[in-house]
């Protein structure tokens, strides 16, 4: 609007000076206007905290409306600065504001050559400001109400957010502890109890009394070093740019289980072409879950299903990395394919409980299924490549 009634300013300007001052008002109110439209996060603090400046520009567009008259587009653009005044300063400010573009709008009436015009036409403009000065004073308010609300709902997140945070924290270490020390410091309760009543016997045996003691010792070296390594572990998963080559760890993973336990437990890699190539290191977070839940079923293949022999695949294929765990032991009976939280937490498995929650932590899909043949439980953990750079970034 002060661009286009610019030229009707200039026009109607006196020669000289007066042509010098219009150009210079043209030209400080429309790079104020600019600068506040563009750079309102800066410079409306500012003007919140000097009025004056809304003063100043005021005062030049008065010096444009009586150059280019009360009758032109620029007359309507004066009605805006009550309306800002009511949003920065509320209704006092839109009252001081209004009433100083009222007099400025009856100051440029009176100046006309020809001022044969109705009081209806001279009092609407100023009429105006008023309205929308107390238009602005109530958007004001209803934006302070409004941010309020804001700010409660964001606090309310924020606690939530909180609460979800600490729970899911909870269960990740009720998982790390039921998967590791948890099952150590159950064999060692075991053991002592084993040695105990040896030890009670009427008849004792030296030799089994030791061996019972050794097995005990072992044992709690066993869990001291199952918290070491959760606690490492727990501390390496914050290292940015740390990534882990996970099929050489499940390679790993399966030498110590076979070592420790006895068990005949095998590892074969799956990949396209025969598994000649390597697969691109994935995030440790990642790489630990996939981790825990392969333990997880060769420690549930020997413990509880008495499983002759345990297979343990690993690889990629269709951009895909599936881990597969297979025993041929008693199995699961009614064990649903998709894991249902709510029915393995009634039915007690939450070893599988905690199998699902660690899949869906890093966007990974478990399954269960029946061995070859019909006998045993099969675990499959299926991860897309796809998400290896979501979870690089939240590493990061």
């Amino acid at each position: 609007m002060i661009a286009v009634a610019a030229p009707s300013a200039l026009l109607n300007a006196g020669p000289g000076w007066g042509v010098r001052l219009v150009g210079i008002a043209v030209v400080v109110t429309f790079m104020v206007s600019y600068a506040l439209f563009r750079d309102w996060e800066r410079f409306g603090p500012l003007l919140l905290r000097h009025p004056t400046l809304l003063a100043a520009d005021t005062l030049f567009g008065a010096l444009l409306l009586v150059s280019a008259g009360p009758d032109t587009t620029l007359a309507y653009v004066s009605v805006c600065t009550p309306l800002l005044a009511g949003l920065i300063y509320g209704w006092r400010g839109a009252a001081v504001f209004a009433s100083l573009q009222g007099v400025i709008l009856l100051l440029v009436h009176a100046t006309l050559d020809n001022p044969h015009t109705e009081p209806a036409e001279t009092l609407i403009l100023p009429g105006l400001c008023v309205i929308a000065g107390a238009v602005g004073s109530s958007l004001r308010k209803l934006m302070l109400h409004l941010g309020e609300a804001t700010r409660a709902l964001a606090a309310v997140r924020a606690r939530l957010a909180v609460t979800e945070a600490v729970d899911a924290e909870r269960a990740r270490l009720a998982r790390e502890m039921h998967d590791s020390v948890a099952k150590t410091l159950h064999g060692v309760a075991l053991a002592a109890d084993g040695l105990a009543c040896s030890a009670g016997a009427a008849r004792m045996d030296p030799a089994l009394v030791k061996r019972q003691a050794e097995l005990v010792a072992r044992s709690a070296r066993r869990a001291a070093a199952e918290s070491r390594e959760l606690l490492t572990d727990l501390r390496r998963e914050g290292e940015p740019g740390r990534e882990v080559d996970v099929l050489a760890e499940l390679a790993d993973a399966v030498r110590a289980f076979r070592a420790r336990c006895g068990a005949p437990v095998t590892y074969s890699r799956t990949d396209e072409g025969g598994g000649g190539g390597r697969l691109p290191s994935v995030p440790p977070a990642v790489a630990r879950q996939l981790l825990s839940i392969t333990e997880e079923a060769m420690e549930n293949a020997h413990r509880h299903a008495r499983a002759a022999r345990v297979d343990v695949r690993a690889g990629v294929r269709c951009g895909v990395l599936t881990v597969g765990v297979r025993d041929d032991g008693t199995g699961l009976p009614g064990l649903p394919a998709a894991p249902d939280l709510d029915r393995l937490r009634r039915s007690g498995h939450f070893g599988l409980v905690g199998m699902a929650e660690r899949a869906a932590s890093v966007g990974a899909r478990v399954s269960f299924g029946r061995g070859e043949r019909g006998r045993g439980t099969e675990v499959r953990v299926e991860w897309p490549l796809a998400s290896r750079r979501t979870e690089a970034g939240h590493d990061r």
